[in-house]
């Protein structure tokens, strides 16, 4: 188990000292994703994920390419099968990028500390803790930067600790678009905490296609007298009777009305 609070105060300590050693190539991109910047904007409004974060998580899954889903770099516009799998399909690149930063881990749409040190670790954790379980500085994070000399997982639990990661690293390309956009701010610290998942609230229950009008009214009036008799403090048995009690006497002034009418 990782220590979000020591990962955050080694990731602060490792912005504070972390310069480019492939500025040109962490230029480059930088343009590409600030050029973008009303698209994660748009996210961002959705997600309260900030757009610059957005941007880097999008270049490091996909290459920013605009077919792709920001959880994994699938396309999006079919069931996903690397993890997360089983997302989508969605209607637009945007929909799939809400659906991975408030459904899927690490949740960042749930995540408050944006400062350097805890949006590096949020960043960390998209990829996967198994670097700082070594004690050592993530790639996706920090590759192309002083803070990374070598060590990747080549695959699922298979470290080398010879290879270097080539793709360009979070750090560096947040460093490289606030050169180019000054707007690009982190903020201070927050307490660490894991991000929860968000709550499932299931759809309610539709009627049977054959309920009446009259069957609908009295069930939902005795489903009503039922939760209030458990607010009240009422037992469960003392709540069926009263919402059995409710439904029946709605049921029979339906019924005294309808012979009148007749």
């Amino acid at each position: 188990m990782v220590d979000l609070a020591k990962l955050q105060a080694a990731n602060a300590a490792r912005w504070t000292e972390a310069k480019l050693t492939r500025s040109a190539e962490f230029a480059a991109v930088a343009h590409r994703l600030v050029a973008a910047k009303a698209r994660y904007q748009a996210v961002e409004a959705k997600t309260g994920v900030p757009w610059w974060v957005v941007a880097v998580i999008h270049e490091r899954e996909s290459s920013q390419r605009w077919d792709r889903s920001l959880a994994q770099g699938d396309p999006w516009n079919r069931v996903s099968t690397h993890e997360p799998e089983g997302r989508g399909p969605f209607n637009s690149w945007e929909e799939a990028a809400i659906d991975a930063l408030v459904n899927c881990h690490p949740y960042a749409a749930h995540w408050k500390d944006w400062s350097p040190g805890g949006a590096m670790t949020l960043l960390e954790q998209y990829n996967g803790l198994g670097y700082a379980m070594r004690g050592l500085p993530s790639p996706y994070v920090w590759s192309g930067t002083n803070q990374y000399r070598a060590g990747k997982y080549v695959a699922d639990h298979v470290f080398d600790p010879d290879v270097v990661d080539r793709q360009l690293g979070c750090a560096g390309l947040v460093l490289a678009m606030q050169a180019i956009d000054s707007s690009i701010r982190l903020g201070a610290a927050a307490p660490a905490s894991r991000p929860e998942p968000p709550d499932i609230i299931l759809p309610p229950a539709k009627p049977p296609a054959s309920a009446t009008s009259k069957g609908v009214a009295a069930g939902g009036g005795g489903a009503a007298a039922g939760v209030a008799a458990r607010e009240a403090g009422l037992s469960p048995i003392a709540a069926i009777a009263i919402a059995l009690g409710t439904a029946l006497a709605i049921y029979l002034a339906l019924h005294v009305f309808n012979r009148k009418k007749d």
